[in-house]
This record gives C-alpha cells, structure tokens and sequence, in this order.
C-alpha cells in the first residue's frame, strides 16, 4: 500500500464555525453555544444576499452583540446585493427560481443558482480564508473545520454534507432532539421572541402568508419586491441585453400573476406553515417551504464550476 492510500488520521477539527442565517433554528444554535450547552464557536458566519427583511437584520445585529460578550465572533460574508445584481444589466446573469408563464399558458420554475452564488461559495471561501488556505491553495487531507447547521428535527431529511473534504457539517439540533417548536420555546425563555425566518425579501418560494408578513410587516420590503417583480417580466436585463431569448413572463409569486395584484388574504388550500415565531402567525395558512439554509437546498442542482473546482481542492 502507498503512502498516498493510507488513511489520514482525524486530528479533530481546526476551527467551529456556525453558518448563522439568523433565523430561529441557526439563532438558536449560536444561543445554545453562549450557553455553554454545545461547544463554542470560534465564528458565526452570516452570508448576507443583501436583500434580507429588516426584521432579520435587526435579530443579526443584536446577536452579534450578545455573541461577543461571550467570546463569539459574527462575520458577514457577501458575494453582493442579489436584488442590486438582478437589476444590473452590467452584472453577470445569476438565476433565481422565477415562476415562469410560457406563452403556451405552461407553468415553470426558473433554474435556481442563487444560493449556491450568494451563500454557499461566499461562506466555503472565508472557511478557507479562516484556515489559511485560501484558493487556490490546496486543503491539506485531514484539514477541516467544522461547520454547525441549524437543522431541527422535523426537518431531518434536510440534514446533508458540505460536499468538499475541508468542511464537515454537524447538527447540534439534531443531536440535542429539538424540534421547530422547542426552537421557538427556547428563543422565547431568551426574549428572542420575535425572531423571523430567514429568507430574501424577494424569494420567489414564499407562500401567500410570507408575502402578507412581509407586505404587513416590512413596507420597505415589500415595495422593493413590488417593484423588482415588474422589473423582472420578461427576463433579467443582462441576459436579454446579451441577446439570451427568455421566452415568457416571469413572476415572483407562484400565481403567475403580478406580486401587487395577488389576493394574499383569501385563505387558500395549502396547509403550510409561515414559519415564524409568533404564536398568532404558528397557525397561518398558506405559508412558506421550509428557509434557504446554503447547506439543506431544496433544489437538486449541479455544484457550479466555482464548486466544482473547490471540491477537487
């Protein structure tokens, strides 16, 4: 057997990192580790799109706070504002996952390479860059840092690998048997109550209650998104200022209809959750798929060529 086939022997992790979205299951998480109930974190890393409901931004700030005076770094990462970028003839075409209405009256979804541009690559590179190789330097074998998750227990099936040898994900909620509602149980004891979920203002996987919390909750919000869903009809301009043919409209609601036209008060068929934390809100009708955790992608898509390069490092 060469040298080369022997199996390197786990030294244990370098670093602890937390992939903090800062909604309740990842606040609850970083909580935990201020409590000592789960080991410290030497960084919580938030990869901020740009584009998150003010609420969320608020619960970052005061986490960050509250995080340092237990020895807890916060750091935000960003690969740019993904609204900014969308609306960018200039910026390189980046897809989100937009309802499409095809001229034959067919339904689609968009393909989704959002989270892999503006989570996933933003936070594999300051874990690189907090191990000292940053790319293109070559991770040693046997080179990691361990990355925590805030998946809980109703959502187990979401639990999955980082995909590259320098990042092993954990799952401290699991371990722990918490579950969405001891989640926001334990936030509430904390008085981090308000706590929201965590996903862009303008993603196009809300439900009818999260666009009724954002447009009731965030007007600022919910004028960016009112705005940007005109914008975008008949496509992103870069790619139809390069000549992409982008047949049909595109929406951000899953009507197909324009997002300020929308009936959000009816109560629809879904049985869906908003999953926020308020217990007036724990029973609303219609709402969200579960958030755009970086790590639990819903989508199935291929590793961009960024990834893929990444992985064989």
């Amino acid at each position: 057997m060469t040298a080369r086939n022997l199996a390197v022997p786990d030294a244990g992790p370098a670093l602890r990192l937390l992939s903090l979205g800062a909604g309740v299951q990842s606040t609850t998480v970083l909580l935990l580790a201020c409590e000592g109930e789960i080991p410290r974190f030497d960084v919580a890393l938030f990869a901020d799109t740009g584009w998150e409901p003010r609420a969320v931004y608020a619960n970052l700030d005061r986490l960050t706070a509250h995080a340092a005076t237990k020895g807890i770094p916060v750091r935000r990462v960003s690969a740019g504002n993904i609204r900014a970028d969308a609306l960018d003839p200039k910026h390189r075409f980046v897809s989100m996952p937009l309802h499409t209405l095809n001229p034959d009256g067919s339904r689609g979804l968009a393909r989704r390479q959002c989270t892999s541009e503006y989570k996933i690559i933003p936070l594999k590179k300051a874990a690189r860059e907090l191990l000292s190789y940053p790319h293109p330097r070559r991770v040693p074998r046997g080179v990691y840092a361990e990355q925590a998750i805030g998946i809980s227990l109703d959502e187990i099936t979401r639990a999955k690998d980082s995909g590259v040898r320098f990042l092993h994900n954990v799952f401290p909620l699991l371990d722990l048997g918490f579950d969405r509602a001891r989640c926001v149980e334990f936030l509430a004891e904390r008085g981090f109550g308000h706590t929201v979920k965590s996903a862009c203002v303008g993603c196009p996987f809300h439900g009818n209650a999260g666009w009724r919390w954002i447009r009731d909750n965030d007007p600022d919000g919910w004028t960016e998104a009112v705005e940007f869903d005109h914008a975008i009809r008949h496509g992103y301009p870069h790619a139809t200022k390069q000549g992409q043919e982008l047949r049909g409209q595109y929406f951000l609601h899953r009507s197909c209809q324009p997002l300020d036209q929308v009936d959000l008060d009816t109560p629809g068929k879904s049985k869906r959750h908003l999953r926020l934390i308020t217990a007036q809100a724990a029973h609303d009708e219609d709402g969200d798929p579960d958030g755009c955790s970086p790590w639990s992608c819903r989508s199935g898509e291929p590793a961009t060529g960024a990834e893929t390069e990444e992985q064989a490092a």
